[in-house]
């Protein structure tokens, strides 16, 4: 039977959510419980890849066995196996053919940006001194609607066949002393969100104008772009799936 398993993560301590060779990622510890708790060797499939030090309120993943379990008892039992840097939310059985990547219809980002020292945001926001055009800033993040290829904000030699990304929005709002940029896509290339991030801050230092920013996009070139912001300020929210595909999501 395939399942669905709903997390959330600290990204500060692990390198990323995809297994590593040398290193300790989300989905190796999430895969090394399942398997000592079910008896059964486990392999989860994410709804994406984020990167070392990038955090997770919501990430899904699916994995398969033929092991019978109760989905409660084993979601209990897995949190108190795991640290206190991840949370698993629920694991319920689905069709399948039912994919936490390929099925997954869009994606949130948020990045978190403050203009204060912060000790309690050390690891969750990037701190940017001086001032910022957010309303510039805001501006050039409602072109990004606009823009299907984002090649110059794609890390370079990915293994990705096409740069295109339907962005549908993208806005920054201070909430509670942070500004939060926000952005909704039906996927993202890698470092896509930090890149743009970077550039947008270039933009709001007065850096660089508004319409170099959109040349910059049009050139399709990632040399061409700002330095990408830290990985700690970034944070998948949202994943969503076609009621069709998903019951209870």
């Amino acid at each position: 039977m395939r399942y669905f398993i709903s997390l959330a993560y600290k990204g500060t301590d692990f390198h990323g959510w995809q297994i590593q060779p040398n290193a300790i990622s989300v989905q190796q510890v999430v895969n090394e419980g399942l398997s000592v708790l079910l008896k059964d060797q486990i392999s989860t499939l994410g709804a994406g890849r984020t990167d070392t030090g990038v955090h997770a309120k919501q990430m899904y993943a699916h994995f398969n066995t033929n092991v019978p379990f109760d989905c409660d008892e084993i979601t209990y039992r897995l949190n108190a196996f795991l640290n206190h840097d991840v949370v698993v939310k629920s694991i319920f059985p689905v069709a399948e053919d039912v994919h936490a990547r390929f099925d997954a219809s869009s994606r949130v980002y948020e990045y978190w940006l403050i203009q204060e020292k912060n000790p309690f945001l050390k690891d969750a926001a990037w701190l940017v001194y001086g001032t910022l055009d957010f309303e510039l800033m805001n501006e050039a993040s409602a072109y990004l609607s606009e823009v299907s290829d984002f090649t110059s904000f794609a890390k370079v030699h990915s293994d990705v066949k096409t740069h295109i990304c339907d962005v549908r929005e993208a806005r920054w709002e201070f909430k509670d002393g942070v500004w939060v940029f926000t952005i909704e896509a039906d996927r993202f290339l890698r470092n896509m969100v930090r890149a743009i991030v970077g550039t947008l801050v270039e933009l709001g230092k007065s850096k660089i104008t508004l319409e170099q920013f959109k040349e910059i996009i049009k050139k399709l070139d990632r040399g061409a772009a700002g330095v990408s912001a830290p990985a700690r300020g970034l944070y998948l929210t949202q994943v969503d799936y076609p009621e069709s595909r998903l019951n209870g999501v």
